[in-house]
């Protein structure tokens, strides 16, 4: 699939498939130092104060591990940078990923804490264990799962993923299209701008190498928004996110008159909460409680209200990326 790998909205962010990944954005509750050092407000995915006890007689609260029945909280980190996905709205991290982890929330009888920073970050903060969970609309994948950079090089142990969403990757261009681009190839000779760390950096990367002596430059940015301004502004001709988010975009940005989507969905995949391979009984915990919340149509529910249905998957499953 793709994904973030990256993603965002035009006020704030993109992503990789995210093959790696649109609206500006960041989010609810109180907030945590990132990883990768950026700081946002955030929030906590269930209204409970920190003052109160965890729902200890949640259906999946047993299954979680010791500490975090506890604390009462996982720590959850992500790039709320990606509407509708995840984005900043009224000071509060909203969309389809804080909505899903409420749902999650209501099962494991935890708050499901959010954290904003950049996306090329997260998989680190779960390796220093600033986070207990990701959930940015990251594709999982056999480089994630694996910890090797773009080159194949062993960079960390890896994370492990339950997969929760489905999404292939779109092209944004500027309304009306004036360069005519209609596929990945159109853009050899051409300037393109993406979210950096993103499974879609990754996918033009690979266009680049094919399309040769006509090259292809690529312009990586932290944020998608800053991908998105860049392509707006006439410096670049494309950008690329997953489908929902480049929909989402096309149709919210500058009353719908920025942007469009063009082409075909391509590279279709799965997104994954990403876990900490130390940590498989919170893994299983989350993949219970997932599998929970289709079978009780909450999930459903939440697809619904951000218009992303198509994107659902039938049951929760672990490291099922390519």
């Amino acid at each position: 699939m793709t994904a973030r790998s990256t993603r965002c909205t035009t006020a704030a962010k993109t992503r990789t498939s995210r093959l790696a990944a649109v609206a500006a954005i960041a989010v609810a509750g109180s907030m945590l130092l990132t990883a990768c050092g950026d700081q946002t407000e955030g929030g906590s995915a269930e209204g409970t104060s920190p003052s109160q006890k965890p729902a200890s007689n949640a259906p999946l609260f047993s299954k979680l591990p010791a500490d975090i029945q506890k604390s009462g909280v996982i720590k959850v980190g992500t790039d709320a940078s990606y509407a509708p996905m995840e984005f900043t709205e009224g000071g509060k991290i909203v969309g389809v990923d804080p909505d899903i982890a409420q749902a999650l929330s209501k099962q494991l009888g935890v708050k499901l804490e959010f954290v904003s920073g950049t996306f090329d970050g997260l998989i680190t903060s779960i390796y220093t264990g600033r986070q207990d969970l990701i959930m940015s609309s990251m594709t999982d994948n056999k480089k994630r799962q694996e910890g090797l950079d773009d080159s194949g090089k062993k960079i960390g142990k890896g994370i492990d993923f339950v997969d929760y969403f489905s999404s292939g990757v779109s092209l944004l261009v500027k309304k009306g299209n004036p360069q005519g681009i209609n596929s990945l190839d159109d853009l050899c000779g051409k300037t393109v701008a993406v979210q950096r760390g993103t499974i879609y950096e990754d996918t033009f990367k690979a266009q680049a190498a094919k399309c040769g002596d006509k090259k292809l430059t690529i312009q990586a940015f932290d944020t998608d928004a800053e991908a998105q301004t860049r392509v707006k502004a006439g410096g670049a001709v494309a950008d690329l996110n997953d489908y929902p988010v480049a929909a989402y975009i096309a149709k919210t940005s500058g009353g719908g008159n920025d942007f469009e989507v063009v082409g075909s969905q391509s590279d279709v995949g799965l997104f994954g909460i990403g876990v900490s391979k130390d940590k498989p009984q919170l893994r299983d915990a989350i993949k219970e409680a997932l599998d929970a919340i289709i079978k009780d149509g909450s999930y459903a529910e939440v697809l619904k209200k951000w218009d992303v249905e198509d994107s659902a998957v039938k049951s929760a499953t672990v490291n099922a990326g390519k």
